[in-house]
């Protein structure tokens, strides 16, 4: 008779639809992370190139912020040595200055003057030049006539200066970069600033037109070579190469699909640029990089809420197996119940009936409604011992018994139960040792009775060994039945759990093997089981060993 397989509905369409779901969903996500980042990547390449100029740059600003302006300081008593040593200084710390030119100036009302406005003229006494050589300094006068245009360009703006400017104040920053430097192409001319008691000493100078008197007033021009600035790559997952190139610069060989950007130099740099070049390929790599952990955070979103759907399916399979146990459990209680129930009715009936009956009948209506009632009375106290033992409502009553003499007893009756039964016994090593025999009874008859249960006709053998090992008894229970499939190994010691093949269909409620379980754990030992399907099973308990 085949198992029908109708009777329990299984369900994961919602389970499958989560797990398309959410697995779509995944790919959509790192897609559009992806895509994402990428365009992220593309416009930090366009917006981060002012932190590389800044960087760049940074050096040429605290020249000209810093550097230059401690000339003031000398108050115009520079000499060749001092100029000397500054400019030494400024060839360590900016190797991007090439060279410095050094005017030792005057301002006078002489007429021999360079620059004469309103009986003020201002000279050249003497120009030096500095230049950086092999770690050193090399220095050279050189005649006045050198450089004359930066020196007329400053020499105008100071005249004017002192011609026009408020001493009632001080010089506003605008006002002092607009007369006291003079940035051109590549370099930077700067003299000290003049204070508002000079301005006024210069004023006086001018009312006297015979006067001797002169002043002194330092002027210097650095020379500027763009490409010896030291360009700084913060970023260097974005820019593949970097250089400076001048304005017009524009590349004809630029490789399709190369992301290109440009950013200009200020000051004295302005004719030049910063020229920045990435492959696509050298920018693939910063887009992984920065989508890596983003693609790790969907994953574990991912794998989340995979492990969710596979939590609601495993409480959906567990909740179907125990529905499963339930139904096998009715169905198969319900027909242990109904085959002694009916027996009982009709013998009753027969008893009860009109009909005379011999007393040969009456006995053995007598003996029926007796078995009937025993299998009932069985099966109760088989429920009734299970919940106890899982309540531990049960106590141990240990006595000494003798082994051999004991497993006898249970041949004896199960071959006299069953006479096509072979049963052999063979104890070694064990005399006799304390436990409850009651309880170990039961095990020896329910694993006796599944011997014979599941085995073919032509194959009722059982082979029972006990053996002594260190502080442990052992039996052993080889059939050589039908075995048990390997899947279902995990399973036969679950309660109600039956094991669905011709040997099962009627007479079993899945208690035997689980009261079997509950009795070894509940007297401190262990059972297992090794099977091989058509070649027979072997269930090995092993118990504590007390004398």
């Amino acid at each position: 008779m085949k198992r029908s397989h109708s009777i329990y509905h299984k369900n994961f369409s919602l389970i499958i639809i989560f797990l398309v779901l959410i697995s779509v969903t995944f790919v959509i996500a790192l897609i559009v992370s992806y895509n994402l980042t990428e365009k992220y990547v593309e416009n930090d390449f366009s917006s981060k190139k002012i932190d590389v100029l800044e960087q760049t740059i940074k050096p040429y600003n605290d020249l000209f912020q810093n550097k230059i302006p401690e000339i003031t300081s000398y108050q115009g008593f520079l000499d060749s040595a001092s100029a000397a040593k500054y400019a030494s200084a400024v060839f360590h710390d900016y190797p991007f200055v090439k060279r410095v030119v050094f005017y030792d100036m005057r301002i006078s009302n002489k007429k021999n003057s360079a620059t004469i406005k309103d009986n003020l003229g201002i000279s050249v006494n003497a120009i030096y030049q500095y230049q950086p050589n092999n770690g050193g300094i090399a220095g050279a006068r050189q005649n006045g006539a050198a450089d004359g245009q930066d020196f007329l360009q400053m020499a105008l703006k100071l005249s004017n200066y002192i011609t026009y400017s408020d001493t009632s104040r001080g010089s506003t920053q605008d006002e002092i970069y607009k007369t006291f430097y003079n940035v051109g192409p590549d370099k930077i001319s700067y003299s000290n600033i003049l204070r508002r008691e000079d301005v006024k000493i210069f004023r006086e100078l001018q009312k006297h037109p015979n006067s001797s008197s002169y002043y002194k007033q330092n002027m210097m021009t650095f020379f500027l070579d763009p490409y010896l600035l030291k360009v700084k790559n913060p970023h260097l997952g974005l820019y593949q190469h970097i250089a400076i190139e001048p304005v017009v610069y524009d590349p004809l060989d630029n490789e399709t699909g190369n992301l290109t950007a440009e950013v200009a130099l200020p000051g004295a740099f302005a004719d030049f640029k910063l020229y920045f070049n990435s492959e696509k390929n050298y920018l693939t790599a910063e887009i992984y990089r920065r989508f890596m952990p983003i693609g790790a955070l969907v994953l574990t979103m991912y794998c989340f809420l995979v492990l969710i759907g596979w939590l609601i399916y495993r409480n959906l399979n567990v909740n179907i197996r125990l529905f499963k146990l339930q139904y096998d459990f009715i169905n198969n209680f319900t027909h242990e119940f109904k085959t002694p129930v009916s027996v009982i009715k009709i013998a009753g009936s027969n008893l009860s009936g009109d009909n005379g009956l011999s007393d040969k009948q009456r006995k053995q209506y007598g003996r029926i409604l007796n078995e009937e009632a025993d299998k009932l009375n069985d099966l109760m106290n088989k429920l009734l011992s299970f919940t106890q033992l899982e309540n531990k409502s049960i106590d141990i009553k240990k006595e000494e018994i003798d082994v051999e003499n004991f497993i006898n007893k249970y041949k004896e009756t199960f071959r006299i139960k069953y006479p096509d039964f072979k049963i052999n016994c063979r104890v070694h090593d064990v005399k006799s040792f304390y436990t409850d025999p009651v309880l170990l009874g039961s095990i020896v008859q329910n694993l006796v009775e599944n011997a014979y249960k599941y085995s073919h006709p032509d194959k009722k053998e059982l082979n029972i060994n006990v053996t002594h090992e260190k502080r442990n008894i052992i039996f052993s229970f080889a059939d050589r039945g039908i075995g048990i499939p390997k899947n279902e190994m995990s399973n036969i010691f679950q309660k109600f759990y039956r094991i669905e093949n011709q040997y099962n269909q009627n007479g079993s409620v899945g208690l035997g093997l689980a009261f079997c379980k509950e009795l070894v754990n509940f007297m401190n030992g262990d059972i297992i089981v090794n099977s091989k399907v058509n070649e027979g099973s072997e269930f090995i308990v092993t118990l504590p060993y007390e004398i």
